[in-house]
């Protein structure tokens, strides 16, 4: 099927808005968690936060919807926990910003996550994943969520 230049345009423009908008959404929402948590947090925080939300929305994007909610978690989970990984290489071992250190928690891996927060982020991206799934219904009309938890 041809679809013509200015229509590709248009398409393109419409998904990079949708992702704006649910990075933007993310990062708030992860920052505001980190002030809610430590009583302050960075921008570069929100940053790493909309990259973690959008990463965390894509699992039932790639996934089935049958993939049990616990699974999709698991998941998440993981991804928050590399991205941070990655973000405090960067940030706190390689600029030297001193954002955050994990080093005095059991289970760091280089000061920069631990299996404490893991298990935070676990139990915190349900909410992240059925937020996302329903700001995609209510705002981009895309497919009505439904979950099968185990």
């Amino acid at each position: 099927m041809y679809i013509n230049k200015k229509s590709r345009i248009m398409l393109y423009a419409g998904i990079l808005f949708k992702y704006l908008i649910l990075f933007s959404v993310g990062g708030a929402v992860y920052y505001l968690i980190e002030v809610l948590w430590r009583g302050h947090s960075y921008i570069s925080m929100a940053v790493t936060g909309g990259i973690c939300f959008i990463l965390m929305g894509l699992i039932n994007e790639v996934l089935s919807w049958e993939t049990p909610l616990v699974l999709q978690m698991l998941i998440a989970a993981c991804i928050v926990t590399a991205v941070e990984f990655a973000a405090g290489c960067i940030l706190n071992l390689w600029l030297g910003l001193g954002i955050w250190d994990y080093s005095h928690m059991p289970l760091n891996l280089l000061g920069q996550v631990c299996a404490l927060y893991f298990l935070l982020w676990y139990f915190l991206s349900a909410a992240g994943i059925v937020l996302d799934d329903w700001l995609r219904y209510w705002w981009f009309r895309e497919r009505k969520p439904r979950y099968r938890i185990i």
